[in-house]
């Protein structure tokens, strides 16, 4: 005779029931808790964001770069065709100017840069400075200056300085580290002295101070 396999109760139908819906809620938990697609895209996108935010801003910083440089090219190429041929730039600074073999050659006369006897430069005379380091600065960049003291053949008697050619040493220094204190390299200047050794026409003109360019 058959076996009848009691129907389950009611109690049992419902704790069947909430097992089964604890169990789906639990896989769509785990399913919740692990990375979607979608969360992947979103930080991609992030990230591209950022780098073309960095990009962006490089790109801005190169062209105002750019910018300052072609401006600067500009000023130059104003500066060269408005001086004649030949011309070496330091004309019209109060100092004489010439050219030798490979030099341009910046004559500052002894009177002007310094007082009898001294080797602090004159106030005046600075300006005349400030605007040979314009110069050397937009047309000598790079070239190596040569700085020399001269002075007249009468012995020193009042003065500290007791033979002429400390004392053209000392003023040729004093040009050299004025020049270095308006930004030219030290590395490209240095200074020189020849006393009264290379004398010119006159006791004035063969004092005096020579800036020289090595082209």
């Amino acid at each position: 005779m058959p076996t009848c396999v009691p129907a389950p109760s009611l109690l049992s139908r419902v704790v069947l029931v909430a097992l089964l819906l604890g169990i789906a809620l639990a896989g769509v938990g785990c399913a919740s808790a692990g990375p979607r697609p979608d969360d992947a895209l979103v930080m991609e996108n992030q990230e591209l964001r950022r780098l073309n935010e960095n990009l962006r801003l490089a790109l801005s910083d190169s062209e105002a770069r750019y910018n300052a440089l072609d401006q600067q090219n500009r000023d130059l190429a104003g500066q060269l065709a408005a001086t004649p041929d030949g011309a070496t730039g330091f004309e019209g600074l109060g100092a004489g100017v010439s050219r030798r073999k490979g030099e341009v050659v910046i004559d500052i006369a002894g009177e002007v840069l310094f007082d009898s006897g001294s080797v602090t430069i004159k106030r005046d005379a600075q300006r005349v400075l400030d605007g040979v380091v314009r110069v050397i600065q937009q047309r000598y960049p790079n070239n190596e200056i040569r700085v020399a003291g001269f002075t007249d053949d009468d012995p020193i008697r009042k003065s500290e300085w007791k033979t002429n050619e400390r004392l053209s040493a000392e003023r040729a220094m004093a040009v050299e580290a004025y020049l270095v204190s308006k930004g030219i390299n030290n590395n490209r200047v240095h200074s020189a002295a020849f006393g009264p050794a290379k004398p010119k026409a006159t006791k004035r003109e063969s004092r005096r101070v020579e800036i020289i360019i090595l082209e």
